[in-house]
């Protein structure tokens, strides 16, 4: 990576001579051994030692055995594993002075002043008043003769970098924690498994999910699998709750529904603060309702399992980051946290989100509901207007009257998410009061209409379904343009959603060319990006990645087992992306790949003999299984066959290889509670602006919209969901190779590299400048990390 002037490369910050110290408390997390290990290989990368501190701070208190040096070795083969392996424990102990004596003078023996905390609100505060109180114990040290003025001169500062590792999500000032979206897996898998045996015998299931005082679960699971009531902690039902529910679930069988799913968060309460648990929904329903009703209790199967490919590359983010805060960390640096904000690494004063989260638990304590859910924060806040956008379907009488024609339609290959995009469409559109049409088989439909009105309860259950259930084509719009404008005016559409990948993009180009000859084209025109390949210019994430990156990672989990206990191997495994290596590089971050070939970087012969070589000498000292990634269009003439040959050959003796395409399934299965979500918000999002625009754009008794800003794609860049005209999108797309000429994943393959023991050269002008928490800062998506 060549270095430039603007550009600010971490060589310049050393560890040499420093100490760190990582460690996990509280409740354990799915994710947290993929921040130890980010912070373990960061931490030896930069010259520092690093030490584990098992069982959190009772490790730090006892001493002994406990703190351990770690090795670049001792974190192989954990990146998978869910939980933490160093341990997690409360500690009583800690929270007494004398505790919190011991620790320092364990900590000082070993000449540790960084400190990585990994953990939950109270795990923090913790470390905050550690390190407040540093000097005293110090002193205290001196004074009873159990180190010297010497040491007490030279340790004398305690640096602290938190991460935030719980289920729960109930951290303020960041959008997401590690472990979070691994619980929603949890949950989903769950739901999606009870929903057919609900269906079978037409029952109604009570769910009960973990979250303690917070409803994020509780929540974005019920956004997820289109649940009929959710019952969360932060927004208690309105007094006569218990009527409207029974009264929704009896509609939604009358539309011939033959299930009920009502999610219960475990620390659900009424408005008087009366506690609302799952047998007491469960008693109400049969009591009412006389539906056979029954309960589930997922409880600590949440916290379990592999962590998802989200929380990995969250955690690997967030560890490297943590280690660079701690390097450029002085005397008067406050205690940070290393947070989430969009999809971009921040820094914030730990004490200012922890003061944050109380404030949260307080407003609920008072009763202050609607500021409660505000203070959780704007991701939070927008799933609940979702959820009841898309819940609860008004009466007619109550829907606004807009005698306007929205059509939907998927383009492209099929993306997982896509039918959850769609489901948001149709139900937000007629909550707005417009009539919405479905166009089947993408613009091949269209001309040849294939279209026909869609309901509210048409696309009941759609969040969880896999492809795309209207049908999708690559056919662009360009040759039939007079029979789909002939289709426009036989049907009266007044706007247009069209949800999918590169070839949405240049479907909606071509309908803006046209506009000069055909008015019927002159209307609103919306794009989501959806496309398991990532491509599409104007969006940091596209709806479909997320399913695809599981599936790649969870296969690479399961081939690299397969090699447990056999002499060394290593894999080569294909994926695909055209010619965008976003699955390949982030995939190869997940899976904790030794290399990851892509066409946007590109590789000669010398590239891959030194490959060869760097596993070569791994394999001899360290690792037992090797695992190589390569993008379908990475280079035609270094094929997977030619690596894979390569790689057989020059580790003759040392290793041995085996190749994988993964081919189509990476297209396949249910969608991701990530893809889900992201495609029912911002499908939300596009139809709220939809509706705008064909307000504005009425005159004289017709829809008239030929400006740029009405032809525009939805997509997320770094913190926030953008609207851009698609016309703008132009001069940042390679059309030969459908990719966007700028893309920011290519910034995290330097940190793969540096997590598989290369030297790099690591950009980090992106890295987080210490900011301050905002209550309403912009935080429209749950946003992963990295994803």
């Amino acid at each position: 990576m060549a270095q430039s002037d603007n550009k600010k490369f971490f060589e310049n910050l050393t560890g040499a001579g420093k100490a760190i110290a990582v460690l996990t408390s509280g409740g354990d997390a799915q994710g947290m051994n993929a921040a130890v290990r980010a912070v373990v290989r960061m931490g030896i990368y930069v010259g520092a030692k690093v030490y584990f501190i098992h069982e959190g701070y009772q490790g730090m208190v006892d001493g002994g055995e406990n703190i351990k040096e770690a090795k670049w070795e001792s974190v192989s083969s954990m990146l998978q594993v869910g939980g933490t392996v160093i341990g997690s424990a409360r500690c009583k102990e800690f929270r007494t002075h004398e505790g919190r004596l011991k620790a320092a003078h364990n900590l000082v023996q070993r000449g540790i002043t960084n400190l990585c905390v990994i953990g939950g609100d109270g795990s923090l505060t913790g470390a905050n008043l550690f390190r407040e109180e540093w000097s005293g114990l110090l002193a205290e040290l001196v004074q009873q003769g159990l180190i010297d003025e010497e040491a007490a001169q030279k340790y004398s500062a305690l640096h602290i970098v938190g991460m935030v590792g719980s289920i729960d999500n109930d951290f303020c000032g960041t959008d997401m924690t590690i472990g979070t979206d691994s619980a929603l897996h949890r949950i989903i898998e769950v739901v999606d498994a009870i929903m057919t045996t609900a269906q079978s015998h037409q029952r109604t299931f009570v769910l009960e999910v973990m979250g303690r005082h917070c409803g994020y679960l509780a929540l974005v699971s019920a956004l997820a699998c289109g649940a009929d009531w959710v019952l969360i902690p932060e927004m208690p039902p309105e007094d006569g709750w218990e009527e409207k529910m029974c009264q929704k679930l009896s509609a939604t069988r009358s539309r011939g529904s033959r299930l009920n799913i009502i999610i219960v968060a475990e620390g659900a309460i009424d408005r008087h603060g009366k506690a609302i648990t799952s047998s007491i929904v469960k008693d109400l329903v049969v009591r009412r309702l006389g539906f056979d009703t029954r309960v589930t209790i997922l409880g600590h199967v949440q916290r379990g399992g592999t962590p998802s490919a989200f929380d990995r590359i969250l955690a690997s983010r967030m560890g490297v980051e943590a280690v660079l805060a701690l390097l450029e960390t002085t005397a008067n640096t406050p205690a940070c946290v290393v947070s989430l904000c969009g999809n971009q690494s921040v820094r914030l004063p730990l004490m200012e989100c922890v003061q944050m989260t109380q404030e949260v638990q307080k407003a609920m304590d008072e009763k202050k509901f609607e500021e409660a859910v505000q203070l959780r924060g704007r991701s939070f806040e927008n799933n609940l207007k979702t959820y009841k956008l898309l819940a609860h379907r008004k009466p007619e009488s109550e829907l606004p009257q807009s005698n306007f024609n929205v059509a939907v339609l998927n383009v492209g290959a099929p993306a997982a998410g896509m039918n959850a995009a769609v489901r948001s469409a149709v139900r937000v559109g007629i909550s707005e009061g417009h009539k919405m049409f479905a166009v089947s088989d993408g613009f091949e439909g269209f001309y040849k209409g294939q279209i026909k009105e869609i309901k509210w309860a048409d696309v009941g259950g759609w969040t969880g379904q896999g492809g795309s259930l209207l049908g999708t084509k690559r056919t662009l719009p360009a040759k039939h343009i007079d029979k789909i404008a002939e289709q426009i005016r036989i049907y009266n559409i007044n706007a247009l959603l069209v949800i999918g990948g590169f070839e949405a993009l240049e479907c909606l180009l071509q309908l803006c060319e046209a506009r000069s000859n055909y008015e019927e084209f002159c209307i609103p025109l919306c794009m989501l990006p959806a496309t398991i390949s990532n491509n599409v210019p104007g969006t940091d994430l596209s709806i479909g990645a997320d399913t695809a990156l599981n599936a790649i990672v969870e296969t690479c989990d399961r081939i690299k087992q397969s090699a447990s206990g056999t002499k060394r191997r290593v894999f080569i495994i294909e994926t695909m992306g055209g010619y965008c290596g976003y699955l390949a590089s982030v995939g190869g971050l997940a899976a904790g790949a030794d290399a990851a070939y892509i066409y946007e970087e590109p590789f000669d012969i010398r590239d891959l003999q030194s490959n060869v070589e760097h596993l070569t000498e791994k394999m001899k000292t360290s690792i037992q299984r090797g695992l190589v990634l390569r993008n379908e269009n990475s280079n035609e003439n270094y094929t997977t066959d030619f690596i894979y040959q390569l790689y057989s050959e020059e580790g003759r003796g040392v290793f041995d290889c085996r190749k994988n395409v993964l081919g189509h399934m990476q297209q396949g299965g249910a969608p991701s509670p990530f893809d889900r979500n992201f495609g029912t918000k911002i499908s939300a999002k596009a139809m709220q602006w939809i509706t705008k625009k064909l307000n504005d754009c009425y005159k004289q008794g017709r829809v008239f919209a030929n400006t740029e800003d009405s032809a525009c794609l939805l997509g997320m860049r770094r913190r926030a969901l953008i609207f851009q005209p698609v016309v703008q999108l132009k001069d940042e797309t390679d059309f030969v190779h459908r990719i966007p000429k700028e893309q920011w994943w290519l910034k995290l393959r330097p940190l793969m590299k540096i997590l598989a023991k290369y030297k790099t050269s690591y950009d980090v002008s992106d890295s987080g400048q210490l900011e301050h928490v905002a209550v309403n800062r912009p935080k429209e998506s749950e946003a992963r990390a990295a994803i």
